[in-house]
């Protein structure tokens, strides 16, 4: 199996003594360098440990045919724009279960014409890990509200993207979607 620990471990600044401490439970940086190159065997269970380490998902960690990387040409910071020092690649966003997507006829708020956000589904219990964050939420007779959340005890409560606009609140509803990813055209 071809993996890609080594790629999406070097993107994120780490180490193998990182990775290694990361591990539940740690292993040693040798083990996670012979998992990169292959000289040790990657088993799923290890792919599984690696990629919590990483805070990726496991998938991101195997090199499929069907999907495409896209490589790292330079990287922007506070000193300007340089080249990276090793070959870097970054995986392309897939759509993970029980994403839906909005998208943006006119401009509001941050947001533009032509904009796709990406938003993850939330049943009731988890409504308070979206506070401050912009959310869709179903309304009565097919209609929806989408906003900044500011509170989820029985009534969500949302502030309107609009300067100017009021608040609006909607009663016990069975989800409400998080943003999580733009997707932007430039």
């Amino acid at each position: 199996m071809i993996t890609a620990i080594r790629e999406v471990r070097r993107a994120k600044g780490l180490t193998l003594q990182d990775v290694a401490r990361r591990c539940d439970p740690k292993t040693t940086a040798q083990t996670i360098g012979r998992l990169e190159t292959g000289t040790r065997t990657v088993s799923i269970g290890w792919l599984n440990r690696i990629a919590a380490a990483l805070g990726v998902e496991a998938s991101d960690l195997v090199s499929l045919p069907d999907r495409t990387d896209l490589p790292v040409t330079a990287i922007l910071d506070g000193s300007g724009v340089h080249a990276p020092r090793r070959t870097t690649i970054v995986p392309a966003p897939r759509v993970a279960a029980g994403q839906i997507a909005v998208t943006v006829a006119g401009g509001v708020g941050d947001y533009r014409a032509g904009d796709v956000i990406w938003c993850a589904m939330l049943p009731p219990g988890g409504f308070a890990t979206a506070l401050n964050r912009d959310v869709l939420v179903p309304q009565p007779g097919g209609r929806f509200a989408f906003g900044r959340l500011t509170a989820s005890d029985g009534v969500v409560t949302l502030v309107p993207l609009n300067a100017g606009s009021q608040s609006t609140e909607i009663d016990d509803p069975a989800w409400l979607a998080v943003t999580v990813r733009l997707i932007r055209d430039l």
